[in-house]
């Protein structure tokens, strides 16, 4: 079963290779995505992430997704030494870069409460997977028809954070400017919660990012800095 559909901006694919209630998970799959936009937008005047930067909510208000969310995105915070941040100078809170992965993990846990145990979720180019192998292509930065690499995942996720497809929109949250220092950064994790944030937070904080991903938990690493110097941990899954 293979469906495609618009959600939070982006196109989201998902593919179902087992299971008996394909149909019914891929619409539970799609229906929480749009569950997850109307409530956490900042650019809906009306979701829960609006409604808290405006004051109208109170902490004990806030849905315990919420707080899960604003909880994660404090950890990076800290982890980052205030590279990662969600409430930048002149700007709303924004907590995008954590909602994508943290949401997208959750709808591939439901897939797999519902009996699938082979499937790929792909959601704007960062992959949630179960019962591969998968090959997932790492794009070139700067030529959008080459690959920089191909790596094989089982049961895992693999994020990419970059310049290529919305230009200079990861600010270092130390300065408040345009990260600088990296082309792109992909980090291979057990969750996309983890991936995707990872991948964000280590290209906010530039070259540092490199070895500040490495570092972390069951985080592989594949990154190109801006002298286009290649970078890879030695567990990174890649393809045969």
């Amino acid at each position: 079963m293979r469906r495609v559909e618009h959600v939070m901006g982006f196109p989201v694919s998902l593919r179902i290779d087992d299971g008996n209630a394909r149909e019914e998970a891929a619409d539970a799959v799609f229906a929480w995505l749009r569950e997850v936009d109307a409530r956490f937008s900042p650019f809906k005047p009306d979701s829960e992430v609006s409604r808290l930067d405006r004051g109208e909510l109170e902490p004990h208000e806030l849905s315990p997704d919420l707080v899960e969310v604003l909880a994660l995105c404090e950890d990076y915070r800290v982890a980052t030494r205030g590279a990662f941040q969600v409430r930048l100078p002149g700007r709303g809170l924004d907590p995008c870069a954590m909602v994508k992965g943290w949401s997208v993990q959750r709808a591939a846990e439901l897939l797999a409460e519902r009996g699938a145990t082979r499937f790929c979720l792909n959601a704007g180019g960062d992959v949630a997977s179960a019962g591969g192998p998968w090959r997932v292509g790492v794009r070139h930065p700067e030529q959008a028809d080459r690959l920089c690499t191909v790596l094989e995942i089982t049961d895992g996720a693999v994020a990419t954070s970059a310049r290529y497809e919305r230009g200079d929109h990861i600010v270092d949250g130390r300065t408040g400017r345009p990260a600088t220092g990296l082309l792109s950064m992909t980090v291979v994790a057990p969750s996309l919660t983890e991936a995707d944030a990872t991948a964000t937070a280590a290209f906010a904080m530039g070259a540092e990012g490199i070895e500040w991903a490495a570092a972390r938990e069951d985080c592989e690493v594949f990154a190109v800095d801006t002298e286009h110097r290649v970078f890879r941990t030695a567990g990174l899954p890649v393809a045969a």
